[in-house]
């Protein structure tokens, strides 16, 4: 069980070559933070068993009053809960804090016991208990 950046050893048909007008940010932003391999952006889970999760854009920064925070890190705790299938995590515009934070999920089962309001106040608790207060989302949405 590890978590990491999502890194590909070879090239493949289709792959971008270039950024337009900007080769240098192309080599930059995708071929140098990890020398020999294409830097996807995205983070990534293996699992004991080989199994790859993608676990969202290590890039993808929401500013909460000043702290930044990122999105594949909220949505990997929400989905090691066992009631929840899969989550995603957006900012959006917000007239005091800058941008907030809305959670949406997909339940696993909801036979297990587990009503979606209860569950939504359960993954709320569980960001402000693993990440900060300042975490948990200001909107859960059941998807």
């Amino acid at each position: 069980d590890v978590s990491g950046a999502l890194c590909i050893s070879h090239a493949w048909p289709g792959m971008a070559r270039t950024i337009y007008n900007d080769h240098k940010r192309f080599l930059k932003t995708y071929l140098t933070a990890y020398p020999g391999f294409f830097f996807t952006g995205d983070g990534v889970y293996r699992t004991s068993e080989g199994y790859y999760h993608l676990t969202g854009r290590l890039d993808d920064i929401i500013s909460i009053s000043g702290h930044r925070l990122g999105t594949a890190e909220v949505e990997n705790i929400v989905n090691h809960h066992v009631a929840v299938a899969e989550s995603a995590v957006i900012g959006y515009p917000h007239e005091i804090k800058g941008e907030g934070k809305m959670l949406s999920f997909l339940p696993q089962n909801i036979s297990w016991g587990y009503g979606t309001a209860n569950l939504a106040a359960e993954l709320q608790q569980l960001i402000s208990k693993k990440i900060a207060k300042y975490a948990a989302p200001d909107y859960v949405q059941v998807t």
